[in-house]
């Protein structure tokens, strides 16, 4: 058996160590191999599914994988105080992902005071914020 088909089993069963251990051993941030660098988007993945939130937002201080996938899975967990303050720290990917949340939660007013609050001279959170309150959108 593979490798990948060893990380795949564990991965279906949750053996979480093994599947992380099989895949970061093949796994190479911004490879010229793509089976490395597609085996890095994997392994980023494992660390959220597995809730291992602690090594994601270490590798995240480097890793802009990392630090999309830490945001992807902040937002899935509800955790709104954590990418604010990720956003206000500096992360934009974090802006964007807190910013779509609130819009998309029907508070686009709150999303709008956020980033008038984390970044008021980001015009791409303000075109976030304008999709949803445009009146063809109909949000408010």
């Amino acid at each position: 058996m593979e490798w990948f088909e060893q990380a795949r089993a564990a991965e279906q069963l949750g053996d979480w160590d093994a599947a992380i251990t099989l895949v970061s051993a093949q796994a190479e941030c911004y490879s010229t191999d793509h089976y490395m660098h597609n085996n890095h988007l994997w392994h980023m993945d494992l660390l959220a599914r597995s809730e291992r939130l602690p090594e994601l937002m270490e590798l995240a201080r480097t890793d802009v994988h990392a630090r999309r996938r830490l945001n992807r899975s902040l937002r899935e967990r509800g955790m709104e105080a954590a990418l604010r303050s990720r956003a206000k720290d500096g992360d934009r990917d974090a802006l964007y992902v807190f910013v779509r949340l609130l819009c998309e939660t029907n508070r686009a007013q709150t999303a709008y005071l956020a980033v008038q609050d984390l970044g008021p001279e980001d015009q791409y959170a303000h075109q976030i914020v304008a999709r949803f309150r445009s009146p063809s959108s109909g949000a408010q």
